[in-house]
């Protein structure tokens, strides 16, 4: 477990199984203590005027910090990598590797997670670009576990089943897959996400 640098009072806002689960792993592996509240997307609780208050937006996750709230799951996993640095879940006094978490964390928000609004061939040929591009690597950026294989995780976790995968398809993304499925912080984020179902 890893301290917090400040005394900040946490609250998510999330919805099983989907982006939010990002920071709802974040959270778990750096051992912050906070509360979590769950809404359900399926049910339209993002669209009840209780959650607007909180992101107008209507979207999970939000990331309460002293009654501030935080969106978007590539500034959260940021905020959270930044608040506990002794969890080393993004590259300190190393630009370079903090850029190429960055880019991956874009790379994922911008095109992974929306491919399939393209269709399943289309998705399988961006799939198969990140796959190429994450290589024979442990992780993202090397031998280093950083926030950007928190959120690639996510995308591939939810998705990986509508892509019409072949064995052999997505190795890099397998062995990814496989990988995260193995820390406890991922175990514990879905048993939490399937009870509040």
């Amino acid at each position: 477990m890893t301290g917090m640098v400040r005394s900040d009072m946490l609250k998510l806002y999330y919805s099983p199984g989907t982006s939010s689960m990002a920071a709802h792993i974040a959270l778990h592996e750096v051992g912050a203590t906070f509360d979590k509240h769950a809404v359900s997307v399926p049910r339209k609780e993002t669209r009840l005027p209780e959650f607007l208050s909180v992101n107008p937006v209507g979207k999970v996750p939000v990331l309460m910090i002293d009654g501030r709230p935080l969106t978007e799951v590539a500034g959260i996993l940021f905020y959270i990598a930044r608040t506990f640095p002794a969890a080393n879940l993004l590259p300190a006094g190393d630009v370079e590797a903090e850029a190429q978490a960055i880019s991956w964390m874009s790379y994922v928000a911008s095109t992974i997670h929306p491919a399939l609004r393209q269709g399943v061939a289309e998705a399988r040929e961006l799939y198969a670009v990140a796959d190429k591009r994450l290589g024979n690597r442990t992780w993202i950026l090397g031998d280093r576990y950083s926030i950007a294989d928190i959120h690639l995780f996510r995308v591939y976790w939810r998705f990986r089943n509508q892509l019409e995968r072949k064995p052999g398809d997505f190795p890099a993304l397998e062995a990814h897959y496989a990988r995260m499925m193995e820390r406890p912080a991922v175990k514990k984020t879905i048993e939490i996400e399937a009870k509040a179902s």
